[in-house]
């Protein structure tokens, strides 16, 4: 059966017919409707159900606040549920089910609970927890979990495309309304630079349904003669189907753009995420109709009167044959005087207000309509839709004065500003006692760092209902807009459009006045969570005044729409529970986003190969050409190994140090951090970061340093160098480079902000190579160039500028294998030719590179530590034999008083320690150092833990390093490691120096 209209559905295009499905079952549409309006037109007025009892649940909006009709879209990777119906754009070949039933949506056993409601009071699910914990385990857990969600988590990989985009500009218009249009037009005539936005497809908001005239002309076409205009202003720039999300401090603005999902097979990314900064922002997001609360007022058919409207009007489809207006103010008589026209009857108008309306309800009377004045309605009849309503006066108690047949309700309770992302940003509100609704605080508007206002409202979301009130108060905010914005405005008379008479509004949050609890129990407030009257009622009865604790409690306002269409209303029965005006009641926190927004767009083009943006060196070509083994470390993959044939990762590792330590190796150590740190105040600076002292460092100077958090646990090591007196480069772990970087200016930032330091992570600037073994020197001057790199030219731990070969490069003569050892940094663009060229000075020598393993080896036959390995965030420099790293001449430094707790420096710690085992066998990584006797569980209690361990081809045996009871006390001791299969390994304790002690190698 089709409900649509032979008139109306201005916003379609009928000679284009799609198909779609809804529950496997074909329907057909036109281009321009949405999935909602499409769906009335095909007659099926049950689009899902509620969430907590199951009931039937119709269309009640035909927006974003739409609660009820939600559904499941698409398949397989193009799935995604709870998406609204009403912001739904219908193509051809859309596929949806509706949610929240079973066995099917019009036979759901699920529904049982509805008639057991007395039990599901509000804060059931609360009370639950405070069940005797079997019972909650067994019988309470089951229920609440299997009840959890609405639609269906996605199972297939999603198939879309998204992607993220930065701009700038002045003034940021969030609306497309006749107010966004005004706005947009004022700050563009006056050359600021203007985006306007707008969530729907179409421009005008809500006017081109209500009609009217702006300077003698059609609001229809006043409006795309605006649009017109601003499509030619080169500042200007327009984007529908884009949703303001959130509101940030200092101009920030998320911006939601939905590009393909009315046409999934055009090209391009499906979402668009806009990171706006902004020097003003204007909210023209307009204002929301509240529903009434009566009982039934939940059942399909029930709508918004500017709902019904809308859907006549825009999209030619009709909700009934007979329908009965209800409501509290004139607005309502608009959607009486729309059903007339296109040719609906409207057996009654039920107006709550005792003396009746003003010149709209008289123009009602005078064209027939029958009129009721003080009278509402008793109880809406009917289950799967509306089938008649039970009249009642309205100062009563709900007695049933008269039976109307109807087969829909429009229900119109007052208008309530859009103020969400007025609200984002901590703009506060004022009680409109005429309008009956909360409205932006324009004295208290949210502020920027430098304390003056960055976002004002327009048009409807300021307060202001009128087309004519409307378009002034458009056009003053757009103008104030760009002056704030630095512009001069030369302000001019806005349009004059129509300012139509209206009786006041008489606030009614409950039908009728005095309904009891039978009728109270069956007035909804928030449709998809099933929260009623009487459970607003309940939660202030058990002493939950406050009404964020009668958000959580009751779930008001915590279904998909937040609160749009319930939360006036809700805290209009709270504040009559407690006897108290509604101000003092407050309002619940609006948050970001404004209706939600796809998990695709907030990552991003973040995903698949690009999740995680690999970083390459210079000479990453070189090495995936050699057959390099890569390992991850952070971001970066650097070659763990340089395999040749069928040789092992073992062999290939233990060729490259004896290579290394026979002749020269070369490593790419690019990766390491490389962060400059500049000004008056460095060397005080660093002083803090750093254990030991940095000041104090000679210009040309190397030194070793650590870095604790504030909790005195070790977080990195490196290379200091002084490249001047207000310049020092710090060296930093490969992960650690983001990291340090980002510490150091947090501390500079939020503590020592009047610090004349500046820092910059320059990593990736420079390709840096390491030299090492006996024959290093020989290399590097083969090279030629005019760098003294000899012993006495450039001496351990010191750095130089200057020329190899002809390449600019600095040399650091410091070593991490404790060979002779030279780091050599050149730029980036430089890095593969330098490799190259040491390459081919050093082939005489049998040069070879090695990758990170082989490091790691040769560290650990010095005893140097390893980030990460010897330390774990528990460890600090002391348990690593390491107090010769921090300076007794500072007052302090990061961590140095939680250093000095008595649990930190007592001498019981698990500290540093060598280990050989008997039989050359090298310690399984991680294992524990078992102890005597054991612990509550029956395990074998601890003394210690291996943190590294390898096969030294050096010494042609097992060595490892690790914590244990006692430290370098416990040298000669034989102690037991145990192994994953349960079997234990005898090692001795020794000197975690395992090569060339003295550092003879290193200083030649």
């Amino acid at each position: 059966m089709s409900t649509r209209l032979t008139t109306g559905g201005r916003l379609l295009n009928k000679a284009k017919q799609v198909t779609f499905s809804f529950n496997g079952k074909q329907f057909t549409g036109f281009e321009g409707d949405t999935l909602a309006s499409a769906l009335l037109a095909n007659d099926q007025m049950m689009m899902g159900r509620s969430f907590k009892y199951h009931r039937p649940r119709g269309v009640v909006a035909s927006g974003a606040e739409e609660p009820n009709a939600l559904v499941n879209m698409g398949q397989g990777g193009k799935f995604e549920p709870n998406q609204r119906a009403t912001t739904t754009e219908l193509y051809d070949g859309l596929t949806c089910t509706s949610q929240n039933h079973w066995p099917s949506l019009e036979f759901d056993v699920g529904v049982v609970n509805n008639y057991v409601a007395r039990a599901l009071p509000a804060g059931f699910y609360y009370k639950t927890f405070m069940a005797p914990a079997a019972a909650w385990k067994h019988v309470f857990e089951p229920i609440v979990r299997h009840s959890a969600g609405l639609g269906k988590a996605p199972k297939d990989r999603d198939a879309d495309r998204y992607e993220h985009f930065y701009a700038f500009f002045d003034v940021v218009v969030v609306g497309g309304g006749v107010a966004g249009l005004m706005a947009a037009k004022a700050a563009g005539q006056a050359g600021a630079k203007v985006l306007l936005m707008e969530q729907t497809a179409h421009w005008g908001g809500r006017a081109p349904v209500d009609g009217g005239k702006v300077d003698g002309v059609k609001v229809d076409d006043f409006i795309d003669a605006t649009v017109a205009e601003l499509e030619a202003m080169e500042n200007v720039t327009l984007r529908n189907r884009m949703m303001g999300a959130g509101v940030y401090d200092h101009g920030y603005i998320l911006g939601y753009e939905r590009l393909t999902d009315h046409a999934p097979l055009m090209e391009g990314p499906r979402h668009r995420l806009w990171r706006i900064r902004a020097k003003q922002i204007v909210t023209a997001t307009g204002a929301i109709e509240r529903p009434l609360s009566f009982a039934g007022n939940d059942i399909p058919g029930v709508m918004l009167a500017s709902a019904m409207r809308d859907y006549i009007v825009n999209f030619g489809t009709s909700s009934g044959d007979r329908v009965v207006v209800v409501a509290n103010n004139d607005d309502a008589y608009r959607t009486a005087f729309t059903l007339k026209i296109h040719g609906l009857e409207v057996p009654v108008i039920l107006d709550a207000r005792p003396n009746g309306g003003g010149p709209l309800a008289d123009a009602a009377r005078e064209q027939g309509f029958r009129v009721e004045n003080g009278k509402g309605i008793a109880k809406v009849k009917g289950g799967k839709r509306v089938t008649s309503v039970a009249i009642c006066a309205q100062a009563g108690e709900g007695a049933v004065l008269e039976d109307i047949a109807c087969d829909a309700v429009a229900m119109s309770g007052g208008w309530s500003p859009v103020v969400h992302l007025w609200s984002h940003c901590g703009g506060k509100l004022i009680w409109d006692e005429a309008q009956a609704h909360f409205r932006p605080d324009p004295d208290r508007a949210p502020t920027s760092h430098d304390g003056n206002p960055f976002v004002v409202t327009a048009g409807s979301a300021s307060g202001p209902l009128k087309l004519g009130d409307v378009l002034v108060d458009g056009q003053k905010a757009g103008e104030a807009a760009a002056q704030a914005a630095g512009f001069d405005v030369t302000s001019t008379n806005a349009p004059k459009g129509d300012v139509h008479d209206e009786a006041p509004l008489v606030p009614c949050w409950l039908m009728p006045q005095g309904a009891g609890p039978k009728l109270r129990m069956k007035a909804w407030l928030d449709y998809q969570n099933d929260v009623k009257v009487s459970d607003v009622k309940l939660a202030a009865q058990e002493g939950y005044e406050s009404v964020e604790h009668t958000k959580r409690y009751t779930t008001l306002g915590m279904a998909t729409d937040q609160g749009k269409l319930s939360n006036i209303n809700g805290l209009a029965v709270l504040s009559d529970a407690l006897n108290q005006p509604i101000p003092a009641t407050g309002t619940t926190t609006f948050r970001p986003p404004y209706t939600p927004i796809s998990m695709g767009a907030i990552a991003g083009e973040a995903r698949d190969e690009v999740f995680q943006p690999l970083r390459r060196t210079p000479v990453h070509d070189w090495h995936e050409a050699n057959g390099a083994f890569f390992e991850p470390v952070g971001h970066w993959r650097r070659p763990y190994c340089f395999p040749r044939g069928s040789e092992s990762h073992a062999d290939a590792v233990s060729r490259e140090i004896r290579q290394t330590r026979d002749s020269v190796g070369l490593l790419d150590a690019s990766t390491l951090g490389k962060i400059i740190v500049k000004g008056p105040d460095a060397g005080k600076f660093l002083n803090m970061m750093y254990t030991n002292m940095m000041s104090t460092l000679k210009v040309g100077k190397c030194r070793y340093g650590l870095m604790c958090n504030e909790n005195g646990f070790l977080m990195d090591d490196g290379v200091v160098a002084r490249i001047d007196e207000d310049t020092f480069l710090c060296h930093t772990t490969t992960g650690g480079a983001e990291r340090i970087h980002g510490w150091m200016e947090d501390w500079l930032q939020c503590e020592w902000w009047d610090w004349q330091v500046y820092t910059a992570n320059v990593t990736e600037q420079y390709a840096q190579i390491a030299v090492v073994g006996p024959n290093a020197r020989k290399v590097i001057e083969k090279l030629g160039g005019e760098m003294d790199v000899s012993k006495e030219g450039l001496a351990f731990m010191e750095w130089k500028d200057g020329k190899i070969g002809e390449f600019d490069a600095r040399a650091y003569r410091i070593s991490f294998s404790g060979e002779l050892s030279y780091e050599i940094a050149v730029p980036a663009s430089q890095g593969r030719a330098f490799w190259d060229a040491l390459l081919e000075a050093g082939e005489e020598f049998g040069i070879m590179p090695y990758g990170t393993e082989a490091l790691h080896v040769m560290r650990a036959e010095k005893g140097f530590i390893m980030i990460g390995d010897e330390t774990d965030g528990t460890v600090i420099p002391q348990d690593l034999n390491m107090q010769w790293a921090i300076s007794k001449k500072k007052d302090d430094f990061l961590g140095k008083r939680a250093q000095m707790r008595d649990h930190m420096a007592s001498e019981d710690r698990w500290k540093l320690a060598g280990f050989e085992t008997e039989d050359g066998s090298v310690i399984p990584d991680g294992a524990y150092i078992v102890d005597h006797g054991t612990n509550a569980n029956g395990q074998r209690n601890t003394q210690g833990r291996v943190t590294s361990s390898y096969y030294s081809p050096s010494l042609d045996r097992g060595i490892a390093m690790g914590l244990i009871h006692g430290g370098m006390k416990r040298l000669g001791d034989v102690v037991e490691f145990n192994k994953v299969d349960g079997s234990t390994v005898k090692a001795k304790v020794v000197d975690p120096v395992f090569y060339d002690k003295d550092g003879e190698k290193q200083n030649v």
